[in-house]
C-alpha cells in the first residue's frame, strides 16, 4: 500500500482545520526533466524544509522533491505541540546511552525547540507557551515530580510545574485525571502554517520546490565520490547528496530505513467555536497530552475551537467516519460537549521505531536520512534537518551523536512490522481500557 495516495487525493491538503485556516502560498511546479543540484531533499516537511534552508542558507544548491504540497504529510496535520526534550524521558535516555549521552540529548532537544521558536518568529507564527501532560494515575504523578526535580538538578531546567488534583483541575476541568504538570518552556502553534512558513524562508535562500513530483527511484552512488541520481515521473535530478525527510511516507524507497521505521495513522477533530464554553476545556491558554499509550492530546485555537486528537486505528487506511472515532475518547474526557458540533476531522501518518527515538542513519555513503520521530517531531524534526544540513557540510557531531543511539530494525523487517504493530496496539489499547 502507498501511504502517499491511499487516503488523500494528489496535490490536496486534508479536510483539516489547518488547511481551511492556513497561509497562503502559491504552488510549486512539479520537476520537469533533467537537473543537477549539490544536495536533493526527499520530502517538503519540517526535516526537509529545515535542511533545504540551512543547506541554501550555506550556499549550496538545493532541490526540494515534494509528491503532494509543501506540509502535506505530519508537519501540516499533527497536534501542533512543541514539546521538550526527547521522546523518552532522561532517566530512560540515561538508562540507554549513559548520563553523559542523556545530557548532550536534552542539550539537543532543547536546542531543538530554540531553533523551532526562531523559524516561527521568522516566518511569522505565533508560539503560545505551556503544554500539559495529564496523569491518570497517581503513580505516575509521582514519577513526574521525581523528574521534574531530576530536571532542574541535572539538566539546568526549571520549566516543569507539578500540579496536585486541584491545581490541575483548576486549569483542566475534568474527572479523568488525577494529577499534571505543567512544562512553561514548551509550547503550541498552527503547524501547517509553520512547514509553509519554512517553506517560503528556504527559498528566499535560494532553494528550489518541486510539488507533485514524487520519486520513483534512487540510485545511490555506490562511493562518496559518485553522484546519485533521484528520479520522478516528470524528470531526473543528479546530485552529489541526498537527505530522506519523507518519515512515514518514505515508503520503500530505502529498505534500511523502512526496516526500522513504521508508519502508522492518528486522528484529529476541531469543533465549532465553544464561545464561553471554553472554560469547561481549559481556563489557560495551553495543550495537553495524556499518558494513554494511545495518546489523546488537544488544545484550544485562537478562535477557541478545541483541537482535539486520539483514537486507535490498525489498518493503514482511514476509517471512514473519522469523527466517531475520534469522538469516543473526547467525551470519555469531556462529556459536557456531547452536543457540540464537530467541524473538520482528518487523519495522517507519522512513524515511529523500536524505542521510540528517532531513526538517524547513513543508508549510503551520499545519503543521511533522519526519521521515526515517534509523535515527538515538531522541534526534533526542525533540529534533525539542521543536523543533516551541517552533516552535510563536513559538521556531523550532532547528526552523530543522535546516530549514535541504538536503532534496532522490526524484527521480520518491513515485511512482519504491521502484524506486530496490530498485536501491540491491540495490547496496549485494552491496558488503556482497563486503566492498568
Amino acid at each position: 500500500m502507498n501511504l502517499l495516495h491511499s487516503n488523500d487525493r494528489l496535490g490536496e491538503y486534508p479536510p483539516s482545520l489547518y488547511a481551511a485556516t492556513r497561509d497562503q502560498l502559491a504552488p510549486f511546479p512539479a520537476l520537469k526533466g533533467e537537473a543537477q543540484a549539490d544536495v536533493v531533499v526527499i520530502g517538503a516537511g519540517y526535516t526537509g524544509l529545515s535542511a533545504a534552508l540551512h543547506l541554501a542558507e550555506a550556499g549550496r544548491r538545493v532541490i526540494v522533491l515534494e509528491a503532494h504540497r509543501v506540509g502535506f504529510g505530519a508537519s501540516g496535520r499533527n497536534g501542533g505541540q512543541l514539546g521538550s526534550g526527547q521522546r523518552l524521558e532522561v532517566d530512560d535516555l540515561e538508562k540507554m546511552a549513559g548520563r553523559e549521552a542523556g545530557r548532550r540529548l536534552w542539550d539537543l532537544a532543547e536546542e531543538a525547540k530554540r531553533l523551532t521558536r526562531d523559524l516561527a518568529v521568522r516566518a511569522g507564527v505565533s508560539v503560545v507557551d505551556g503544554v500539559a501532560h495529564a496523569f491518570r494515575k497517581p503513580d505516575e504523578f509521582s514519577h513526574a515530580k521525581a523528574m521534574s526535580e531530576k530536571l532542574a538538578r541535572d539538566y539546568d531546567y526549571a520549566q516543569v510545574e507539578p500540579l496536585d488534583r486541584d491545581a490541575f483541575r483548576a486549569i483542566l476541568p475534568s474527572e479523568a485525571y488525577v494529577a499534571g504538570e505543567l512544562d512553561h518552556g514548551a509550547g503550541h502553534l498552527h503547524p501547517l502554517n509553520l512547514s509553509l512558513g519554512m517553506a517560503r524562508l528556504a527559498t528566499a535562500a535560494g532553494a528550489t520546490i518541486h510539488e507533485l513530483s514524487e520519486v520513483t527511484s534512487i540510485q545511490h552512488g555506490k562511493t562518496a565520490g559518485q553522484k546519485t541520481t533521484v528520479t520522478t515521473a516528470g524528470g531526473r535530478v543528479t546530485c552529489d547528496q541526498l537527505i530522506l525527510a519523507a518519515n512515514g511516507y518514505l515508503g520503500n524507497l530505502e529498505p534500511k530505513v523502512a526496516a526500522r521505521v513504521m508508519p502508522i495513522n492518528n486522528f484529529i477533530v476541531a469543533t465549532e467555536p465553544l464561545g464561553a464554553r471554553r472554560a469547561e476545556v481549559l481556563t489557560r491558554d495551553i495543550a495537553v497530552h495524556d499518558t494513554k499509550f494511545v495518546v489523546n492530546y488537544w488544545r484550544l485555537d485562537p478562535e477557541g475551537r478545541l483541537i482535539f486528537g486520539g483514537g486507535e486505528n490498525v489498518s493503514y487506511s482511514f476509517p471512514s467516519d473519522i469523527a466517531a472515532k475520534v469522538r469516543k475518547p473526547l467525551l470519555e474526557i469531556y462529556p459536557s460537549l456531547a452536543d457540540v458540533k464537530l467541524t473538520h476531522a482528518w487523519g495522517g501518518t507519522l512513524a515511529i521505531t523500536m524505542n521510540r527515538m528517532p531513526c538517524f542513519i547513513r543508508p549510503a555513503p551520499n545519503c543521511l536520512s533522519a526519521s521515526g520521530y515517534s509523535g515527538h517531531g515538531l522541534a526534533i524534526a526542525t533540529l534533525a534537518g539542521k543536523l543533516m544540513a551541517q552533516a552535510v557540510q563536513g559538521q556531523s557531531e550532532g547528526f552523530e551523536t543522535m546516530a549514535a543511539l541504538p536503532s534496532p530494525a522490526f524484527p521480520g523487517g518491513a515485511m512482519l512490522r504491521w502484524p506486530m504493530l496490530v498485536a501491540g496496539m491491540s495490547w496496549y489499547s485494552l491496558r488503556d481500557r482497563l486503566g492498568i
